[in-house]
């Protein structure tokens, strides 16, 4: 019984975010500007749950048209790095409140938290939040770079940030190139798919995932580079 309550309370919890996204999507069609891309961007990147696949492609489509107020400079990638920078901008404020957050309240108000009614709503609970624990601790600091571009990751891997107190100018740092590279990677969908959401979400994860490749292997590249020269050095 208690377990057929949960999944009940789940779906019913879903459905209600579901229909807060279809509201606030509707509205954000209708006022899409810089303003309203870093106020998305910020709450996708705090607790609330909301897909940054509904704010960046298609303010990089939408850019593409003269009368839109996102063409700016009559320069359409400079349009584009203003959506970016914007979006990170916005990542970063959400990330800051799940930092503040937690290094402020705790890991027991914060998993409490996860599992009550509100958090639910939100479509947290206290396996979701161990979850971005157990690999921030596995992964050091870095994680938060790292995470930011792992879907079910991003946007809570600033809660063990705050819970182990990193070093906040490290923190904003590592943020602000994961969320940097993630909104680039969305834009790049956006103009790929010509706004179309059916495409952007088929494809955002295997887009991020061919990303984190990539990287790994600039880092590996620098790495051998780096070890090369030491050896040369010392012969």
């Amino acid at each position: 019984m208690h377990y057929l309550w949960c999944a009940s309370s789940h779906k019913t919890y879903k459905r209600i975010n579901m229909t807060l996204i279809d509201t606030i999507t509707n509205w954000y069609a209708a006022n899409m500007n810089h303003a309203s891309i870093t106020a998305l961007m910020t709450i996708e990147s705090s607790f609330i749950p909301f897909p940054s696949e509904v704010v960046i492609p298609p303010a990089v489509y939408v850019a593409a048209t003269p009368t839109s107020p996102l063409c700016v400079t009559g320069n359409y990638i400079v349009d584009v790095a203003l959506i970016v920078l914007f979006g990170t901008i916005g990542a970063m404020l959400g990330a800051v409140i799940n930092y503040l957050l937690s290094l402020w309240l705790g890991r027991i108000v914060i998993y409490k938290f996860a599992d009550s009614k509100l958090g639910h709503l939100c479509m947290l609970n206290s396996e979701k939040v161990k979850k971005a624990e157990d690999y921030f601790n596995e992964h050091g600091k870095v994680s938060t770079f790292v995470g930011r571009l792992i879907p079910g990751i991003r946007q809570l891997i600033s809660i063990p940030a705050g819970l182990s107190k990193m070093h906040f100018g490290q923190f904003l740092l590592y943020t602000f190139l994961g969320a940097g590279i993630w909104n680039a990677v969305l834009a790049l969908l956006g103009y790929i798919a010509h706004g179309q959401m059916d495409l952007i979400h088929a494809y955002s994860h295997e887009l991020s995932i061919a990303i984190m490749a990539l990287l790994g292997i600039v880092i590996v590249y620098f790495v051998v580079k780096t070890v090369v020269k030491r050896l040369k050095a010392k012969g």
